[in-house]
């Protein structure tokens, strides 16, 4: 871990990441291309120190409300002292000054903050998402090694519905021959129907490579699955989008089961979602 003061926190689209780099280890982490330019070694996360300080200034200086996301590129909630005191702090500012939330997180740690995301959620609007990925907790070890399991992210997602907040999950990504399967599908559907999630995000069955992560998970393909990276490079050569086979089967699944239970199944209607503000008296005011 180091830190670095930056220049600014916000994205154009009210987004933000107080930190860059991870240490959950996940095998297909896509934020490990190139084309992010992350110049230190990755697992050595550099915490953006002054974060809290340009939110607030940011939100003072801004005329209408919106929803703050963050948790796109770095989850926030590394289990690093100084990253979380840093989402904490920021918490606390997009709460005092009314603002919503869209965070997403594959750790359990969020629950430290319960208290805050449940005022903010009395406010505005709270969205928590989360990925889920592998519903076989010894895969899930392999494959997301450092971060809490499945199962553990399928109670957080309980536990934010019990306490009135709305939930989305990250379905993806799906691994050609490891985790493409209609098991692993119904078992990640069961946590999502059980913990009466909002909605489902969902661009396939399948994965995307590109230079910086390709590599990295071709290694790791080699430690834990000798011999599947050759089919993978003589199947998909250098694409960015890896389909699986299963990929027409498995979505006819996901759709049914997200009509039958009411799950909304869509990302431009979920991103909208998560992009509009509402305050509690039912004004909403669009983030772009």
């Amino acid at each position: 871990m180091h830190l670095r003061e930056v220049k600014s926190i916000l994205s154009a689209h009210n987004g933000m990441n107080i930190s860059r780099g991870c240490t959950h280890g996940c095998i297909y982490c896509d934020s490990r291309s190139k084309c992010y330019r992350i110049e230190h070694d990755f697992e050595d996360v550099q915490i953006k120190s002054n974060a809290p300080l340009l939110l607030e200034d940011a939100l003072k200086k801004k005329r209408k409300k919106c929803m703050i996301g963050t948790g796109a590129m770095t989850d926030p909630y590394l289990p690093i002292k100084e990253n979380l005191a840093n989402i904490r702090a920021c918490l606390e500012i997009i709460y005092k000054y009314g603002f919503g939330l869209a965070i997403q997180t594959k750790s359990d740690l969020i629950l430290n903050d319960l208290d805050l995301l449940i005022s903010i959620n009395k406010k505005a609007k709270c969205i928590v998402e989360t990925t889920l990925t592998t519903y076989d907790e010894k895969l899930c070890a392999i494959i997301e090694p450092d971060v809490c399991t499945t199962k553990r992210r399928f109670e957080v997602l309980k536990i934010m519905n019990e306490n009135g907040i709305q939930t989305i999950v990250w379905l993806s990504p799906f691994l050609p021959f490891i985790n493409d399967t209609e098991e692993n599908l119904r078992g990640l559907l069961d946590y999502c129907i059980n913990a009466k999630v909002y909605g489902i995000l969902c661009w396939g069955i399948g994965l995307t490579l590109r230079e910086g992560n390709r590599e990295y998970f071709y290694s790791k393909l080699d430690e834990h699955f000798p011999g599947l990276k050759n089919i993978y490079q003589k199947k998909y050569g250098l694409n960015y989008i890896i389909t699986s086979d299963n990929n027409e089967q498995l979505m006819k699944m996901l759709r049914v089961a997200c009509k039958e239970h009411n799950i909304i199944l869509g990302n431009d209607s979920l991103f909208e979602y998560m992009h509009t503000f509402e305050e509690k008296n039912g004004a909403q005011i669009e983030l772009f």
